[in-house]
């Protein structure tokens, strides 16, 4: 699809600070994250703000929703089907994305310099569900896992810490920044050792140790069909890896 960007049709306005973070929801909403502290839902059809969210006690840095990877992937289903027209692609990106979110709505996870993380369903309430605690220094990232059922949120004291992505509930604690394979089972985290880990979330332990960087290692993403790895770092470099 050929999109050209040529001018703002909307602007909202309604935080006290900047925004750090901003977010697609699959119902029409945007969720912006701030300086300010708080996470406000619009409505883009007619540009409303319909909530804010309160609670964190420093700046949102990082936010993740429940149907992520879906909204990402569209229709791709990892079965190499090609599609008759685009109007078919759309109505298996919706069923997908429909079977995602299943009885619920979507959940948002926030992560804070605060050290915490909230658990939100902010299509149906202002108010947070949980309050994730544990880490010791500002929550730079937070991951639901592709299935929505995981949630990994890395901090500047070096850890990655694995919760329930319903309940918000501590599961466990790994290493390094991270990344979801597409089938929820594996996490990879990059580490200021220069190494990639992947762990096994079913065992909770370390599954694999690749090395190849000079450097730490900033920034990681899983291809949307888990095939591939993609990595780069303080030394400049960026790596392709596969199985």
């Amino acid at each position: 699809m050929d999109v050209s960007l040529r001018k703002c049709i909307i602007c909202l306005t309604g935080h006290k600070d900047g925004i750090t973070c901003v977010k697609w929801g699959g119902d029409g909403l945007i969720y912006t994250g701030s300086r300010d502290c708080t996470i406000k839902v619009w409505e883009t059809s007619q540009g409303k703000l319909i909530r804010e969210l309160k609670g964190h006690g420093n700046r949102v840095n990082s936010m993740t929703l429940s149907t992520d990877y879906v909204l990402r992937t569209g229709a791709f289903d990892h079965t190499g089907k090609i599609y008759s027209s685009p109007e078919e692609m759309k109505k298996v990106a919706l069923e997908r994305y429909n079977k995602m979110k299943g009885n619920g709505p979507e959940r948002l996870v926030s992560g804070s310099d605060d050290f915490t993380l909230f658990l939100w369903e902010p299509a149906v309430s202002e108010h947070h569900k949980t309050r994730m605690t544990g880490h010791q220094k500002l929550v730079n990232h937070v991951y639901f896992s592709p299935d929505g059922q995981w949630v990994a949120s890395a901090s500047f004291d070096g850890s990655v810490k694995l919760w329930n992505g319903v309940t918000g509930k501590f599961v466990a604690a790994f290493r390094g920044h991270v990344g979801w394979s597409a089938d929820s089972r594996l996490l990879l985290s990059g580490s200021e050792d220069s190494t990639l880990k992947v762990w096994d979330i079913r065992t909770r332990k370390l599954k694999q140790d690749l090395p190849g960087h000079a450097d730490k290692v900033y920034a990681i993403d899983w291809s949307p069909d888990g095939e591939k790895v993609a990595s780069g770092g303080k030394d400049g470099v960026l790596k392709l890896w596969m199985g």
